[in-house]
């Protein structure tokens, strides 16, 4: 007979008869831990396990009762790890704050479902063998995030399974190979093997426990251990940021350059103050903004281009570019100006040299996806949308010659699309972006925490210029240097520099997470045989 695993004790019967309720509390109960990695002190430890718990209320389920498992799990999750979405829509984006809970429900809904179907393809592979159910978990798990980070308009890969892993130094390196989903996969997997180790009879117990101490051993001694071993990037230039800190949600009234001339001189002191160090900045970022930076304004192009010359080095900023609309919209003049969100880059001679306009744009936030859903937003908001997306991933170059990519804001979040900038060139990675629309919540963190990985996914150096923080420079193995404080008006001397090699995760992209949908696909395939009545589970 199989012997007790630890998970029954948390159910009052160990019977497919279990009341599904006590599965549902379990599974919700699942969500809102593993949401406790990504707040506070951004303890991994609730990675490791959480997952375990949604599979112990899914193993022994009905297939609808396992379904709605996953997808509490999912909906939890989502309403508190990520919570600060509604707040943006309703205090910034000028909904309502019913229609931002909404615009949040309407993710966690998507995100439950993702879950709720990674539940279903496991409790059916339950029926022929618990342990090809969990064997099979870490494979539709990484489908589940592989799904959420390719959805058209509405994708949202945040708070992925491997982010937290990703705060050891040690393991942060497997990114170099796998991405992100190689630590999302470990995670997944260590969380199925607390179950199979205590699930199988009782003479396979004892084997199953030391497979589970084996493992946890290798894992903290890596953790312990491995930290020392990762090495710190030489470098040979300085970077000087600048942190506007600019007040949201301002309305550009009257002149603005007029009624922020204090502030404008305040920033030109911070860009040009002297470096209290050596070697002295060669380049000069200032962040994407809540401010009207525009090259079709003649006061902001005097300004900036005035400045690019004091500082005797190139000055890459965010600005709103205004262009022709490609593409005339009926009953619409063809001489229609559109906006983009931009990064531009000038000279040392004030001329302008580079340009990048946004490709991903944040939904609901920059633009809104979908007709229906246009006029649902713009119905109960006119202040949401309203920026076209670029169409090319621009790669600069300095004078030295040495490259640089300008991703912005959300972009971060989109590993294989920083890759691309680092595949066409790029040997600098500048992250620009305004995260004072987070507030005092735990999102400025989280966007930081997820850039930091791209920078050692792609061996490059990231700079990070934020309007109100986290401003930080990060090393192509992760270590990270943060100077300025959150919500305050300053500038900082950041350390860099160049790297022209590609790791495999750079050459093949998601290789390692379409393996898992591949697999995945498989075993949906087992699912949907029908051999027979249905043995009982074997361990």
């Amino acid at each position: 007979m199989p012997s007790p695993a630890w998970y029954s004790y948390l159910r009052p019967h160990r019977v497919q008869e279990t009341p599904a309720i006590y599965r549902w509390i379990l599974a919700a109960l699942s969500g809102a831990i593993l949401s406790l990695s990504y707040h506070g002190s951004f303890l991994s430890l609730y990675s490791w396990f959480s997952l375990a718990l949604l599979l112990s209320s899914i193993l022994g389920a009905r297939p609808w009762v396992a379904f709605f498992c996953g997808f509490l799990h999912g909906l939890i999750f989502v309403l508190t790890c990520v919570p600060w979405i509604a707040d943006v829509l309703a205090v910034h984006g000028g909904m309502s704050a019913a229609a931002g809970w909404a615009v949040l429900l309407l993710i966690a809904t998507v995100w439950g479902a993702s879950i709720g179907l990674f539940a279903w393809v496991v409790q059916r592979l339950s029926l022929r063998s618990y342990t090809l159910a969990l064997v099979g978990a870490p494979f539709l798990w990484i489908s589940t995030e592989v799904l959420r980070a390719y959805l058209p308009e509405i994708s949202f890969p945040w708070g992925l399974l491997g982010y937290p892993p990703a705060g050891n130094p040690a393991l942060l390196q497997l990114t170099t190979i796998t991405g992100v989903y190689g630590l999302s996969f470990l995670a997944a997997a260590f969380n199925a093997l607390l179950l199979w180790s205590d699930c199988g009879t009782a003479g396979e117990a004892k084997q199953r426990l030391g497979i589970l101490s084996s493992v946890l051993a290798a894992l903290l001694l890596i953790m312990a251990i491995g930290p020392r071993f990762v090495p710190k990037a030489e470098v040979h230039h300085v970077a000087r940021v600048v942190q506007p800190n600019f007040p949201e949600n301002e309305q550009y009234v009257g002149d603005w350059y007029a009624d922020h001339k204090n502030d404008l001189a305040q920033l030109a002191l911070l860009s040009l103050r002297p470096s209290p160090g050596n070697p002295l900045p060669d380049l000069l970022i200032w962040p994407e903004a809540p401010a009207p930076f525009s090259f079709q304004d003649p006061h902001f192009v005097q300004y900036i281009s005035e400045l690019a010359r004091e500082f005797h080095g190139p000055v890459i900023l965010g600005v709103i570019e205004w262009k022709l609309n490609p593409e005339p919209v009926k009953d619409a003049p063809r001489t229609m100006m559109i906006p983009y969100n931009s990064a531009a880059m000038l000279n040392a001679s004030g001329q302008r040299t580079f340009s990048y306009d946004k490709m991903h744009l944040v939904p609901f936030g920059e633009y809104e996806p979908f007709p229906l859903i246009h006029q649902v937003v713009t119905s109960v908001s006119e202040e949401v949308g309203g920026f076209h997306k670029g169409k090319e991933r621009s790669v600069g170059t300095f004078a030295s010659g040495n490259t640089f990519s300008v991703f912005i804001c959300y972009e971060a979040i989109y590993a294989g699309e920083v890759r691309a900038f680092v595949n066409r060139g790029a040997e600098l990675l500048i992250n620009i972006s305004n995260d004072g629309w987070f507030g005092t919540s735990a999102a400025a963190e989280q966007h930081l925490r997820m850039a930091r990985v791209r920078a050692v996914e792609n061996r490059r150096w990231l700079l990070r210029d934020t309007n109100s923080g986290i401003t930080a420079s990060i090393d192509p193995y992760g270590n990270l240097t943060r100077v300025l404080q959150r919500d305050e008006r300053g500038s900082a001397d950041l350390p860099y520099d160049f790297r022209a090699d590609r790791t495999i995760y750079t050459r093949f992209n998601d290789w390692f997470a379409w393996m898992c949908v591949i697999v995945s696909a498989i075993l949906v395939v087992i699912t949907l045989r029908k051999d027979g009545k249905p043995a009982a589970p074997r361990g």
